[in-house]
């Protein structure tokens, strides 16, 4: 209802205004800026509804085409998180990779963002609406400019709700949906895809859920899962009898292990492997809404990944750039050798058609057109694209590329997770 809304903005401002670290990263004003937008907004939806007026762009209306030019909110939403990536997460990056893990303090201002506002329907009090996945897509490209684990972190409370959200029926909505608005004591929820073995199949899943009298018997293991070994709840894609499923699982039931799964990249997301050994949950456990779908699941998730690597590959460009001029060979910058100059004009044409790409598929989720093939594409080229990015901004700072004084070998080996990694995150 737009009154939650309006309530859960406000609370959310207050929340924000308590803090002190906005004031020196100037970042009140944009903020306070986009809550008061959103809470305008909601006002006008009540004032439209209570006169049974229909909203002006219906995702079903025909004219609602493709449209690249993004609304005020989000390109607030958008200018406030890379203020935000840029001073804190980029700080924070180095230590969170080197410690294998995100400071309580770091951990603290992410949450006062109360980015999982937007994964909340506006019934449960969120600010989810009509272009919930483009806006979700924004959110993850601008944190991930600051570091890719870093941000990958951040969305995992939105990731749990966008799941339960979109593919839990209405009493696991009312359930859940509004423990993560609270202060205290919200659900960290994992979401847990990969299985060890070579050549994974997302679709052809070994980890199986039998039905056994009231509840669910899984059995299996999953390995590499974001932020795995700090999760309340684990959501666990299985083989059911009707096909792939997810459940909700409890971390602490018994029959859960799991252990640390340190990895190449994503270092600070403490990846970890879990192993289910006949763990029992009960039959309300297994996300049920009626238009469930497992495909498209898979593609929200390959979508996130594809919009923090788009992120992850414009901070490259734009540090090569600024290498590459101040670096001096022969009396001049190194940027004038057409050698360099040509690949980084490439590296700055595959960051545009990788985010044309997202937008796309994103676009069409919204309208609720297919989207399997666009999401398809676009985790294909960004994949491909945004290795060669991480590759050629290493080569291009050449023997300092290999060092720990640049970040560019930290996005090197984190953003060889997109190709690697199945589930984790949710759109």
């Amino acid at each position: 209802m737009p009154s939650n809304v309006n309530g859960h903005a406000l609370t959310l401002l207050n929340r924000f205004a308590q803090a002190d670290w906005p004031d020196y990263l100037k970042l009140r004003k944009p903020f306070e800026h986009l809550v008061y937008s959103g809470a305008r907004t909601g006002f006008k939806l009540a004032a439209r509804r209570s006169n049974n007026a229909q909203p002006p762009h219906a995702l079903g209306d025909s004219s609602a085409l493709f449209d690249l030019s993004l609304t005020e909110e989000q390109k607030m939403l958008v200018e406030m998180l890379e203020s935000f990536a840029r001073e804190v997460l980029r700080a924070e990056a180095c230590a969170a990779d080197e410690q294998a893990t995100v400071s309580t303090q770091l951990l603290k201002r992410m949450d006062e963002l109360g980015l999982v506002h937007y994964a909340v329907n506006e019934l449960h009090g969120g600010l989810a609406g009509e272009r919930t996945t483009l806006t979700n897509a924004l959110m993850a490209e601008a944190l991930a400019k600051g570091d890719l684990a870093l941000a990958a972190s951040m969305l995992m409370p939105l990731s749990g709700a966008n799941c339960i959200r979109r593919w839990g029926a209405a009493s696991q909505q009312a359930h859940w949906l509004p423990q993560f608005l609270r202060d205290a004591e919200q659900p960290a929820m994992a979401i847990a895809v990969n299985e060890p073995k070579p050549l994974f199949d997302p679709l052809k899943l070994t980890t199986k859920a039998k039905r056994k009298a009231k509840h669910y018997v899984l059995n299996g293991e999953k390995c590499m899962v974001v932020s795995g070994l700090d999760a309340s709840h684990i959501i666990v894609a299985a083989d059911a009898a009707g096909g792939p499923a997810l459940f909700i699982v409890d971390a602490q039931s018994q029959g859960v292990q799991r252990k640390a799964e340190p990895a190449m990249g994503l270092k600070a997301t403490r990846t970890c492997r879990v192993q289910l050994n006949a763990v029992k949950v009960p039959l309300d456990a297994r996300l049920s809404a009626a238009d469930f779908n497992y495909q498209h699941f898979l593609n929200y998730s390959d979508l996130a990944w594809c919009a923090l690597a788009i992120g992850t590959a414009q901070a490259a460009l734009d540090y090569v750039i600024t290498y590459c001029n101040e670096r001096t060979a022969f009396a001049e910058p190194i940027s004038h050798r057409q050698g360099v100059a040509f690949m980084i004009a490439d590296m700055a044409i595959e960051v545009d058609a990788m985010r044309l790409m997202v937008w796309n598929a994103c676009s069409l989720a919204e309208r609720a057109k297919p989207f399997q093939r666009a999401s398809y594409l676009a985790q294909l080229l960004c994949a491909e694209k945004a290795m060669k990015i991480a590759t050629d901004a290493v080569q291009l700072l050449g023997g300092h590329g290999f060092t720990k004084d640049h970040p560019v070998e930290r996005w090197y080996r984190d953003i060889r997770a997109i190709a690697l990694i199945k589930g984790g995150l949710q759109l």
